[in-house]
């Protein structure tokens, strides 16, 4: 017992207890097969996404594309897409650089997404109101009032973001204490306070859209897209309020395994209710893409 001496930190004591070896460094990475399992989710996504964004862009001229503010969607569909693709920061090993850049990018992305849709929302309510007799709502018509809520949400966010940043970034962590024998490198958030700002005003853009959506989901047939975007929300609302009590709960790699999941899940929600149903139509049924139908309808 005399000869007992103290290992290192970042070291522990064999079994036989005679010599000191380094911990077990645990990390999300590329090579292990949860790594692998959501780095191929996040392609797969991004390349369906760019498929759902080229077949917009090549119907760009059709009805059902122009009648839902084609500009406004190449804008959330750019975005979503950067969404999938930001997950793939979550991976690795954790360094300064990409502990910023995991939470900045993440919520950026998803403001800018998220405000996409409020504009598209508020857009419906315009245009249908709009037509009504007497309405001054035709002055307001038009790209300018949905670009300028675009703008002012991402303004906002990158504001917070950058508070974040000024004040206590995120940064690199060494959790010595959470497993015995081993050494979990996490990003630590920095301020909390800084965190869950930012996320909560992603659950008020979130809120907005849904109440708004919700509101007008009985509008005309040529002006339902309030249906599909009410439903989104649902499906992104209840995707980030299971997220945070299990974020809270996990540590180490199962922790981001679930940030990731969370931002692939809320991303493909957005795509596939808000998307998925007008491209079936661009491609499988043509002939309720036109014009003459869409007036019908309505």
């Amino acid at each position: 017992m005399d000869n007992c001496m103290k290992c290192q930190e970042d070291h522990w004591s064999n079994h036989k207890r005679d010599t000191c070896i380094l911990k077990l460094i645990i990390f999300l990475s590329y090579e292990e097969a949860l790594g692998m399992a959501l780095t191929s989710s996040s392609i797969i996504f991004s390349l369906f996404n760019a498929i759902i964004l080229g077949i917009f862009i090549h119907y760009r001229n059709t009805p059902i594309v122009r009648a839902n503010n084609r500009g406004i969607s190449y804008i959330l569909l750019i975005s979503l897409m950067i969404c999938f693709l930001c997950s793939l920061i979550f991976i690795g090993r954790p360094e300064p650089v990409t502990c910023i850049l995991r939470h900045t990018t993440f919520g950026m992305t998803f403001s800018i997404s998220l405000s996409s849709i409020l504009a598209k929302t508020i857009t419906v309510v315009m245009a249908f109101h709009a037509t009504k007799p007497g309405s001054k709502l035709r002055k307001w018509m038009g790209s300018r009032i949905s670009y300028t809520i675009i703008l002012s949400c991402s303004l906002f966010q990158f504001i917070l973001c950058l508070i974040w940043l000024f004040s206590a970034p995120p940064f690199p962590y060494h959790n010595m204490q959470s497993e015995i024998g081993a050494i979990l490198i996490e990003c630590n958030e920095g301020s909390m306070i800084a965190f869950y700002c930012v996320l909560g005003f992603l659950g008020f853009l979130a809120s907005i859209s849904f109440i708004t959506a919700f509101l007008s989901r009985n509008l005309p047939d040529s002006f339902n897209e309030a249906k599909y975007i009410t439903f989104s929300m649902l499906v992104f609302c209840c995707v980030w309020v299971t997220f945070i009590p299990t974020y809270l709960s996990t540590r180490g790699k199962y922790m981001v395994a679930v940030e990731i999941f969370a931002i692939q899940a809320s991303s493909a929600g957005l795509l596939g209710c808000i998307f998925m149903s007008k491209c079936c139509i661009i491609l499988l049924r043509p002939n309720i893409n036109s014009r003459k139908y869409l007036t019908k309808s309505n």
